[in-house]
């Protein structure tokens, strides 16, 4: 498996280098060791950093700043979900997460809890690469709207330049994917944007994604934008999609 993804990143890239920086937290040092190699082979200058439980991994977290973070679902002691909520009250840097065992409802506990992708093993190192590229482009990518671009809308600021969110004047963590639904949605402010094309411009790195995952989504950006008796911004359009919308409007 591993001589395929080498040849594979040969064929597409060409020996591609970066100072990405990637930490690795799996319990098997089989899984670790396999995607050190592609990685490093994929970014000949990439920092793998590898742990085997979630106490190392969030210590290797916190003092390293890892680009991405590839996690494991089932580890000892402290789990990948308990690990990634740790992660996330403190960084959106994009998370691939990976189960062992589990259906769909952990599948959907692990996207509540802050991944941004999810995938059950066995899962092809192919596929694996695929997401984490796709994961570092969207998060490295230029903004997505023309610079010096600022909406304000009620207390809801969106600085398109910088891709930076704030309300009320206190800066908003958002996660890539977060931030691109934001985008659209308030892009089109008053118009219902259908299901599809929020799965498609904000999730598409996820060509498995699906409504619940979507709806995971928008539940976690209502989370960071509107706050308890404050005003209401995004309006859930039953059968058909969201809508942005301003109270007074």
């Amino acid at each position: 498996m591993v001589s395929l993804l080498l040849a594979s990143c040969r064929r597409e890239h060409g020996g591609r280098t970066g100072s990405t920086k990637i930490l690795l937290i799996d319990n098997d040092p089989r899984v670790l060791d396999a995607l050190a190699v592609g990685l490093r082979f994929q970014w000949a200058d990439a920092v793998v950093i590898s742990a085997l439980d979630g106490e190392s991994g969030l210590r290797s977290f916190r003092r390293r700043q890892p680009d991405l973070v590839v996690l494991e679902a089932a580890l000892p002691v402290k789990s990948g979900y308990e690990v990634l909520m740790e992660i996330r009250r403190i960084s959106n840097v994009p998370v691939v997460m990976l189960a062992s065992k589990g259906g769909d409802a952990d599948e959907i506990h692990g996207f509540e809890m802050g991944a941004d992708v999810y995938l059950r093993k066995p899962v092809s190192y192919l596929v694996l690469l695929a997401r984490i590229k796709a994961l570092l482009r969207r998060a490295n990518m230029p903004p997505i709207a023309r610079a010096g671009r600022e909406l304000q809308l009620g207390e809801l600021s969106i600085d398109m330049q910088r891709q930076q969110v704030a309300v009320r004047g206190q800066q908003i963590r958002l996660t890539p994917v977060e931030y691109r639904l934001l985008y659209h949605l308030a892009r089109n402010r008053g118009t219902v944007v259908s299901h599809q094309t929020l799965l498609d411009q904000a999730l598409g790195l996820d060509k498995k994604a699906s409504r619940p995952h979507l709806k995971v989504f928008i539940s976690r950006l209502r989370a960071k934008i509107e706050q308890q008796n404050g005003p209401r911004y995004i309006e859930t359009v039953r059968r058909v999609g969201y809508r942005f919308v301003l109270e007074e409007e």
